[in-house]
């Protein structure tokens, strides 16, 4: 299993901090068949099957995205974003289960600003 950190920028810090998200509690995970992100109280799991496609995205504004996870009204993507960029916009066949406990709202893509997402991507995609 690989493990990719999330980056910080420091003006993500303070907002993420009061949603449990930091360093200690945000990671995305890569087993053999499965992905699996943790961001604070947020979680995201699915099938490596499941990914349909990334790409790495860039340019996100600060009060879209600093603090807790982020639903897109949009397209109901989530977003898991600790800093303004860059980050891998991942695209699923089946929509998944993240932003409510309940799992009712489910995302057809989710957006995360890990260290390095193009390292994150090449290993996704060596799975598909």
């Amino acid at each position: 299993m690989s493990v990719h950190r999330f980056a910080f920028d420091a003006a993500y810090r303070l907002p993420g901090l009061l949603f449990a998200v930091t360093p200690a509690t945000t990671r995305v995970e890569v087993g053999e068949s499965e992905l699996r992100v943790r961001f604070g109280l947020w979680r995201l799991r699915t099938t490596l099957a499941n990914v349909a496609g990334c790409e790495v995205t860039d340019g996100f504004a600060w009060v879209k995205t600093a603090g807790p996870a982020h639903l897109s009204f949009a397209d109901h993507g989530v977003t898991f974003a600790t800093s303004s960029g860059p980050a891998l916009c991942l695209r699923f066949h089946e929509p998944v289960p993240a932003i409510d406990w309940v799992g009712r709202i489910k995302h057809p893509g989710a957006t995360m600003t890990v260290e390095d997402p193009a390292r994150l991507q090449a290993e996704l995609d060596e799975h598909r």
